[in-house]
């Protein structure tokens, strides 16, 4: 089967409004977009003439564990702001709504496998803090900082996100396996990889993308200069999250990737109360309440489409869905409330009432 990467999946999306439409459209509006030259179009028209997408995932679901796509109502909403969202995210554990619209707010904690006491010391602080002051504690459940991350997290009583460079099934490194389960219980088990995946190098700088692109903010605890935490960190300026430091010793490699990252202007982690207060800083952080937007009088199909936003963020494909109108109307609807102030559009085609 032709394979289209997250980054070339998007911009299909966009092209066509869902996927749905894009399986239904002429070969030739694929010309149209970038990336797709005559060799990979042919591989599209040659799987959509064999394939059928009902049987393709009833059978997929049954060989695999949950698992959402950009369409779905659940797909962490931050995810879609990044350039290459996952195709499909796979979970095992509790879903919380809130926290996949970008409600509760996620904050990363990472750092190296070889931590010292100083490191461990601060990242137990410093998760227990984010805990008992709501946050989600989001991390990629390896060896050292991730691993002290999560389970102070836990004992804490909070909810902590792991992100796996394996399938979900897969317990990367074995020694972890009760807090794998531990995880699950009172948060999720994440990864963009099939069941069965194993561990290989290749594939955990991507999964550090995910972990950035969860979160509004990234903090690195303690990186040598080649870590890979400092990948995630990267990530985290790309997608226009805040990055984070914890300052260390000029005598220890691991402090020298975070005394580096504040040299490049990441934010110095000075205590939990410092910490807390820059990160209630963070905008859409606080959740406000407010009165639902009065109904305006509209004609039928935009008052369809004005019906099938919320106040929070609303994905462009949900709004087709809902509304059962076509792309093409959809968005002729969408730029005649905007002209009238009625929506605004936010990163990663998602629209919310004025």
């Amino acid at each position: 089967m032709t394979r289209i990467g997250p980054v070339l999946l998007r911009r299909v999306r966009q092209h066509f409004g869902t996927l749905s439409a894009a399986w239904n459209a002429p070969a030739f509006e694929f010309e149209a977009i970038e990336g797709i030259g005559p060799k990979l179009l042919a591989g599209i028209q040659s799987d959509r003439a064999r394939l059928n997408p009902a049987q393709l995932l009833a059978e997929y679901r049954a060989k695999n564990f949950n698992f959402w796509i950009p369409e779905d109502e659940d797909y962490p909403r931050l995810l879609l702001e990044i350039p290459s969202p996952p195709t499909i995210l796979y979970y095992r554990g509790q879903v919380d709504q809130n926290e996949n619209l970008g409600v509760t707010p996620a904050i990363a904690i990472v750092g190296t496998r070889n931590a010292t006491e100083y490191g461990e010391r601060w990242t137990r602080k410093i998760s227990a803090a984010l805990a008992k002051h709501g946050f989600t504690v989001v991390s990629g459940m390896a060896t050292g900082i991730d691993t002290i991350a999560h389970r102070s997290c836990l004992q804490a009583g909070g909810r902590t996100l792991a992100v796996l460079g394996t399938g979900v099934d897969v317990v990367y490194p074995r020694h972890n396996q009760q807090l794998y389960e531990q995880i699950q219980e009172r948060g999720l088990v994440l990864s963009e990889y099939p069941v069965g995946t194993p561990p290989e190098a290749k594939n955990f700088p991507p999964r550090n993308r995910i972990i950035a692109g969860l979160c509004r903010a990234v903090l690195v605890m303690e990186a040598a200069r080649r870590s890979g935490a400092l990948i995630t960190a990267r990530y985290a300026n790309e997608f226009g999250r805040d990055v984070y430091a914890l300052p260390g010793s000029l005598d220890r490699p691991q402090s020298s990737g975070c005394l580096e990252l504040s040299n490049r202007g990441a934010h110095m982690i000075l205590g939990e109360g410092h910490l807390l207060e820059m990160l209630g800083e963070i905008p859409h952080l606080d959740v406000i309440e407010s009165q639902p937007p009065p109904t305006p009088d509209l004609p039928p199909v935009l008052a369809r489409v004005w019906d099938a936003i919320a106040t929070e963020p609303t994905p462009l494909d949900l709004i087709v869905t809902n509304t059962g109108l076509t792309p093409q109307e959809v968005n002729s609807a969408i730029i005649q409330l905007e002209l009238q102030d009625l929506i605004a559009q936010l990163p990663g085609l998602r629209y919310q009432k004025s």
